[in-house]
């Protein structure tokens, strides 16, 4: 698994490679990270289900995205692909840099490839049209690539101009059990202290912070005996804490600010719905996890959202500033009147969504990965030509140099020479019999295994 985004940073993309790992490592598999240094967190660590991360020591050019080297990691990356016994290098995210790289070096070193898109992207903006080209560059040559919605699908197909057939839909998943409603507090039938409105979000643009601003004094004034309780930290925060302050609502606006991965079902239980502003989204994972908790949520129509969740759990909403006060206003009626039954939620999200069921069908993608015959240089020429009428002469031209630099890096180290990491063997896997273990602990290389 290779993406600049991983833990101990927190999101939808870590929150997926660290779940499918650990799921796929009590599978059977061996599983190795590949992602960039986090502060001092750097070299190799084990997560106490016996997967290895690999932190390499690079630079950060932007929002936890490496600096873009296209043969800079190559010495590093070859030596962690050969040391694992690698047989497939699955990237994640198409702003990963370090993903697109990984992905270039391992097909020239003839392993197998996949990709996940986590994000939704346009056709017309400056950065769209060069992340677009950059992912046509990397699914060219890629021999399998995962979706996690069925939008998400159709936006990646179109961005990179490859076959749909090529491409899986895999959704992201929870673990149920650690989002369970808390009734003693929060009693589905009778609301003693007025409703509470939850907002889990990074308070970025994309996530529609500004139709949140906008809409709070509104529901306030509204509904006296609504409160909001706001978790997240962002360049977006300024203008709640404006909003807060202009219309005195210090004692209905909650601003928790950045709160952990680990504490967010304490947050969520404090509520009876939960609020999603998103102007994009492919999945949105903490829709889920708050219906699992029990809370009736209310989103923009965007992206993949209409997929997450069915009638009953969801109400959609078009971007709009009305139509949301005019779906949150519903939602806070049929919450006050007991109008929806709550309490089958937990019960319906768990049947939904397991990183098992993902997990199972990760492995499908794999094995048909590996089914497929290896592409030689030709073809890969070849495709990489179709990138476009510069832009595939220079992809060709960046492919043919990679082939010099591995022949080059053989040279000076030949794989002979590179120690063959053995297998960590353990006797005990929580995780190979129970969906709801999970924990972001580690330990150093050089600990004692966790058994």
């Amino acid at each position: 698994m290779v993406s600049d985004f991983f833990w101990p940073n927190m999101g939808g993309v870590e929150g997926h490679v660290y779940d499918l790992s650990q799921r796929l490592a009590a599978r059977g598999h061996r599983v190795t990270i590949v992602t960039h240094r986090y502060n001092d967190r750097v070299g190799v660590r084990y997560l106490s289900s016996f997967v290895k991360v690999y932190y390499i020591p690079t630079w950060l050019v932007f929002d936890q995205v490496t600096w873009p080297t296209v043969y800079g990691l190559f010495p590093i990356l070859r030596q962690i692909m050969i040391r694992e016994h690698v047989d497939i290098v699955h990237g994640h995210q198409a702003f990963s840099a370090m993903c697109h790289e990984a992905i270039l070096h391992a097909r020239t070193m003839g392993l197998r490839t996949c990709f996940t898109d986590h994000s939704l992207f346009g056709f017309a903006d400056t950065g769209s049209i060069l992340t677009n080209k950059l992912l046509k560059f990397t699914l060219s040559d890629v021999d399998g690539v995962i979706c996690v919605s069925h939008t998400s699908k159709e936006n990646t197909v179109l961005r990179a101009a490859i076959e749909p057939d090529r491409v899986s839909v895999i959704p992201n998943a929870i673990i149920a059990a650690n989002f369970t409603p808390d009734w003693s507090h929060n009693p589905p039938d009778h609301v003693p202290h007025g409703i509470a409105i939850i907002v889990v979000s990074r308070l970025v643009y994309r996530k529609g912070i500004d139709l949140l601003v906008s809409l709070l004094p509104r529901i306030c004034q509204l509904f006296p005996d609504v409160n909001f309780i706001i978790a997240g930290d962002g360049p977006k925060l300024i203008e709640l804490e404006q909003v807060r302050e202009k219309y005195i609502l210090q004692d209905r606006i909650q601003l928790l600010g950045s709160v952990n991965h680990g504490a967010v079902r304490s947050v969520l239980v404090r509520g009876q719905i939960f609020l999603n502003c998103s102007l994009t989204e492919a999945f949105c994972i903490a829709m889920v996890e708050a219906a699992s908790c029990g809370l009736l949520v209310v989103s923009t129509s965007v992206g993949g959202v209409p997929e997450v969740l069915p009638d009953g759990i969801l109400m959609l909403s078009r971007p709009d500033e009305d139509d949301l006060v005019r779906q949150i206003s519903r939602a806070i009626h049929l919450v006050s009147t007991n109008g929806v039954d709550r309490t089958t939620f937990h019960e319906r999200v768990k049947d939904m969504y397991s990183w098992g069921d993902v997990a199972a069908r990760t492995e499908t993608v794999y094995a048909q990965i590996l089914d497929r015959p290896p592409s030689g240089l030709a073809h890969r020429l070849v495709l990489f030509y179709g990138c476009g009428l510069l832009a595939g002469k220079i992809a060709v031209l960046i492919m043919a140099f990679d082939y010099l630099v591995l022949t080059l890096l053989n040279w000076i180290h030949p794989s002979e020479g590179i120690d063959r990491a053995p297998p960590f063997v353990h006797t005990y896997s929580p995780l190979a019999q129970r969906e709801d273990v999970t924990d972001s602990a580690t330990v150093d290389s050089d600990s004692r295994p966790l058994t």
